[in-house]
């Protein structure tokens, strides 16, 4: 099976066009945001299948066999844009500096007189990014991204935030107490808060999810009751045996995360399948890597079958059936915007 090409999709004359972009008209971005047509609510169906895209920005780059293979844009953005060419992914999580670029890339798009690919997609920032893999402070973890108030201005969908605690380093307090003011300023905002609570230990190798259902419902409890109310939150969390645990600790809609790329998506869709059958809140997933870095696989066909198993209940083996009939599809979408 040949691996997606992502300098033929996303050629170098696109990606020196947004150079050129930023050079001459740097407020075009705020632009193609304010054309971009939104979808009218979060969830139509109760489910979500939402691509993430935030990982560079806290310097966490690996791919599989390349320890900083999610430092070459032009291949990240091209793996992003082939994701989101599925009707079965709702949109996407990233920093404000990959959600301004696909912007650009999507106004041009506009401009050459196609179907724009981020109508009607969510489009959700990460808000803190401050602490980065590997360092001293790495669970001090302030709002270094996009405020609430620049998701509003730039008409975004929500904001995700990650919120990592370990019982033992006390700068957990620090971004606990930053993840409650910033779920305060989204709330004021009428903004969805994607909350991603991790109950983390020390490890030789850096820090490490605590992945049992005893913790993951505890550190649910906490999470819960950050901010002025969780009218608004949705949860983000792992996936772990007897996941039905983790899934009663709330009434609040909850997407399964993916984790590090094994190049083999089959287990990870294999996993979501079994966890959303968990209970009536587990209602999609919010993964980057197992869908971006799917081995010799198509992106595309990876995150039209996670859709597929999220929002029409299928098996893994029909959804990956079926999404392989987008195999290597619309690979001239973008030849010729530059």
């Amino acid at each position: 099976m040949p691996g997606f090409d992502a300098a033929a999709f996303l050629p170098p004359a696109l990606l020196a066009a947004l150079t050129q972009i930023r050079v001459d008209n740097p407020r075009r971005v705020t632009r193609a945001a304010a054309r971009r047509r939104r979808r009218d609510r979060i969830a139509p169906d109760g489910k979500l299948n939402i691509l993430a895209a935030d990982h560079p920005a806290r310097r966490v780059t690996s791919s599989p066999g390349d320890p900083i293979g999610m430092t070459a844009r032009g291949a990240y953005l091209a793996r992003i844009l082939r994701v989101l060419l599925s009707d079965h992914v709702d949109g996407l999580m990233a920093t404000m500096d990959v959600l301004e670029e696909l912007l650009l890339i999507d106004d041009l798009i506009h401009e050459a007189g196609r179907e724009p690919l981020l109508d009607g997609k969510l489009l959700l920032a990460s808000l803190n990014r401050g602490g980065l893999a590997g360092s001293a402070w790495e669970l001090d973890d302030p709002m270094t991204g996009a405020t609430p108030q620049t998701c509003a201005d730039f008409r975004l969908d929500g904001a995700k935030i990650l919120l990592r605690i370990a019982d033992d380093d006390p700068a957990s307090l620090k971004t606990l107490s930053a993840t409650a003011e910033a779920i305060i300023r989204l709330n004021a905002l009428n903004l969805p808060t994607f909350l991603e609570p991790l109950p983390v230990i020390k490890s030789d190798s850096g820090y490490k999810v605590v992945k049992t259902p005893e913790a993951l419902a505890r550190i649910v409890g906490v999470a819960s009751a950050l901010g002025d109310s969780s009218r608004l939150m949705w949860l983000k969390l792992p996936a772990c045996p007897d996941y039905h645990i983790v899934a009663r600790s709330t009434t609040m809609p909850i997407l399964l995360l993916g984790g590090e790329s094994a190049g083999d998506p089959t287990p990870f869709l294999t996993e979501l399948h079994t966890c959303l059958q968990a209970g009536p809140n587990v209602r999609g997933a919010l993964v980057g890597r197992n869908v971006l870095y799917p081995g010799d696989e198509d992106p595309l066909v990876i995150g039209d079958a996670a859709g597929l198993i999220i929002h029409n209940s299928a098996s893994v083996a029909s959804a990956l059936q079926t999404a392989s009939s987008l195999r290597s599809t619309k690979l001239n979408l973008l030849q010729s915007l530059s």
